[in-house]
């Protein structure tokens, strides 16, 4: 023991100074490499499963790039479809609208011209045929037909619109116009171009009867031009179910 203490003192003091602060520093290494390795294993351990994670991410925002890329391709094809569909829907209410006003279920407003006929207040020639005194429903029909060959579009009598099923016959003392019993005065009013008047007026034939009718029995034969005249819509039932054209017979 005097031995070491002897050979201790023997060494000076810097050397032991400069071995206790080796061993010091020793020991911090010591102590930091051992903090540090648990660190760099939890990176290690923990790194797989980020980039596990980013890699699904990215996965999934490619899938919904593409499902953006799909429906933007559905709403472009639809809007040109839906483009075509309206196009043919507003083709399909034009002809709609034409079939309206073909059929007499629009109201018109425009130039035009009307008869007014009324019953002969002649006394009737003993002898004579009562009927041939008053308004029938043949006048009516040879009116209305010279105004359709002379151009009018819109023909109404009393109110009631002329159309291709429309019939009109005597029922004892009143005219059937459609499923309306008329009265005289019956007033039939044409719509069309602005000379429809002289055109009907043109037809020798016409003219002829027309005086026939006034000079002979007496009816009343009144023409009314206003500016405008007001052809209403047919107001009954539309029953056809096929119609054909029939063209007229030749001369």
């Amino acid at each position: 023991m005097t031995a070491i203490r002897a050979r201790l003192g023997s060494i000076p003091s810097w050397q032991i100074t400069l071995g206790v602060a080796l061993l010091a520093l020793g020991f911090l290494i010591a102590a930091q490499l051992a903090s540090e390795g648990p660190r760099i294993r939890y990176t290690t351990q923990e790194r797989s499963p980020l980039v596990e994670t980013v890699t699904g991410l990215q996965s999934q925002q490619d899938t919904y790039k593409r499902r953006i890329l799909e429906l933007r391709g559905s709403i472009q094809a639809a809007e040109q479809q839906g483009e075509g569909s309206a196009s043919l829907l507003r083709q399909l209410n034009d002809e709609l609208d034409q079939a309206r006003l073909s059929a007499g279920l629009v109201a018109l407003t425009g130039t035009g011209f009307a008869f007014e006929l009324t019953d002969s207040t002649q006394p009737v020639p003993a002898g004579a045929n009562d009927a041939d005194y008053l308004v029938t429903a043949r006048d009516i029909r040879t009116i209305v037909e010279e105004m359709w060959l002379a151009g009018a579009e819109a023909i109404a009598v009393n109110g009631e619109r002329i159309t291709t099923s429309t019939a009109i016959v005597d029922v004892g003392g009143s005219i059937l116009v459609n499923s309306a019993y008329e009265a005289p005065p019956y007033q039939i009013v044409a719509l069309g171009p602005d000379d429809l008047y002289e055109r009907v007026a043109a037809s020798q034939g016409f003219t002829d009867f027309i005086r026939a009718r006034a000079q002979t029995y007496g009816v009343g034969v009144a023409i009314l031009q206003p500016e405008s005249v007001n052809i209403p819509a047919f107001a009954g039932m539309v029953g056809f179910t096929l119609g054909q054209v029939v063209p007229s017979p030749g001369p």
